[in-house]
């Protein structure tokens, strides 16, 4: 929730973005997204609703524009940091690490997800691209080819949002999941 300007935004412009995603990250935080309306954001922001549509089509777009941030750190991870999240760990190690560390993305941001990644929605975002790149390349460095293209998915169905809140409203830890996720992941690539 940075106030940076994007390129060519105009000062106001940006002003009212840095408002609405303040306003709309604590109406998520504090209420199931489900009950979060497009005129409780902007009311709670302070602008109107043609100026919130102009940029956010809905408030699921909101809430990916929030996650957005955290999904990026965790990609520069993969893609630049220490083994065994980034580069240098053996495929099924790196695996499990990415399953840790979303799940404790949706820890800490699940109310975010899902607001905005659930469902078929969830497939067309950027980070679920992302995902898809890192554990196919996962899949090839372990040697696996038969039935990667449906591995790939069906490795990255335990992260959907609304499985992780089912889990964890089912009495399951956080870190109860992540360990068999662990299970899974080795069980796969090892």
């Amino acid at each position: 929730m940075t106030a940076v300007r994007e390129q060519g935004e105009r000062a106001d412009a940006a002003k009212n973005r840095a408002r609405v995603l303040a306003a709309a990250a604590e109406l998520f935080r504090d209420r199931p997204a489900e009950t979060v309306t497009m005129e409780d954001i902007a009311r709670a922001a302070g602008v109107g609703k043609g100026t919130l549509y102009r940029r956010y089509p809905s408030r699921e777009a909101i809430a990916v524009a929030l996650l957005d941030d955290h999904e990026r750190a965790l990609q520069e991870q993969l893609i630049a940091g220490p083994p065994p999240l980034g580069p240098g760990a053996p495929p099924a190690e790196r695996l499990a690490t990415f399953y840790r560390a979303v799940t404790d993305l949706l820890e800490q941001h699940g109310h975010l997800a899902l607001a905005g990644e659930t469902g078929a929605r969830r497939f067309g975002t950027g980070a679920y691209g992302f995902w898809r790149a890192h554990v196919g390349s996962l899949l090839t460095a372990a040697g696996i080819a038969e039935g990667r293209a449906a591995l790939v998915d069906l490795l990255l169905a335990p992260l959907a949002p609304e499985l992780y809140r089912y889990q964890r409203d089912a009495g399951l830890s956080s870190r109860q999941i992540a360990d068999g996720l662990t299970v899974l992941a080795e069980r796969v690539l090892a």
